[in-house]
């Protein structure tokens, strides 16, 4: 984000790009929960004023990621367990829908590229590439979406599924990944054999982790929640 580069670029852009690149730092843990963040220490970093960072600093902060405190330093907020429930919820709710219409009339290619998908992704777990992982589990996810002719949905989900993210990033890796790996594979076999019912209990079941897996994250990493 350099400045030369930037001098065209409208405000709202340059605040969505921040927007974006912070959401995925905070997510990552890049920034941690607690971490204190300025303005114009986020302005010097990409060469840029600091109205767009402000700009950003606010969605995040609507979005539940960040704690704006007048005249204190805003910090990156803890992550709160009902968020991740709703989240959960709102993700459930429309990926259950998605799955349905996928199983219910499978493509001809939904079967080749799913496996692909899975098949990445045993890769990326077996190299240790978390972070690899975590965009291919998206991808799969996404991807359902789009057999399902409803890619919208999928951005309605990755617009409420922040704090989610944040505790299923923390247990990534290992036995967390292979499980993973095997309730995609659940959900692609009974997408293949054309089973609504079966492709929704997969479904149902793979989402219903998260409240173990914000369990785990609660007890091993008590200081990042709320």
């Amino acid at each position: 984000m350099a400045e030369t580069a930037q001098e065209h670029v409208p405000e709202e852009t340059i605040a969505m790009r921040v927007v974006g690149t912070l959401r995925n730092e905070i997510v990552t843990m890049a920034l941690k929960p607690g971490d204190a963040i300025s303005e114009s220490d986020i302005a010097a970093r990409y060469g840029i004023s600091r109205q767009p960072v402000r700009e950003a600093f606010i969605r995040l902060a609507q979005q539940g990621l960040l704690l704006i405190r007048p005249k204190r330093a805003t910090v990156v907020k803890k992550i709160s367990p009902d968020g991740v429930r709703q989240s959960r919820f709102i993700r459930e709710s429309i990926e259950v829908e998605i799955i349905r219409r996928v199983a219910g009339n499978p493509g001809p290619d939904a079967a080749a590229v799913l496996g692909q998908l899975i098949a990445d992704q045993e890769k990326a777990s077996g190299a240790g590439d978390s972070r690899g992982f975590h965009l291919l589990d998206e991808l799969f996810h996404r991807t359902l979406a789009r057999l399902a002719g409803v890619e919208y949905a999928w951005q309605l989900i990755d617009d409420h599924k922040m704090q989610l993210d944040r505790v299923r990033y923390l247990t990534l890796g290992g036995a967390s990944s292979q499980r993973a790996i095997a309730e995609h594979k659940l959900i692609a076999e009974a997408v293949s054999k054309a089973d609504p019912k079966a492709a929704e209990e997969a479904m149902r079941a793979h989402l219903a982790r998260a409240e173990v897996l914000l369990s785990q994250t609660i007890e091993d990493f008590p200081d990042y929640f709320e």
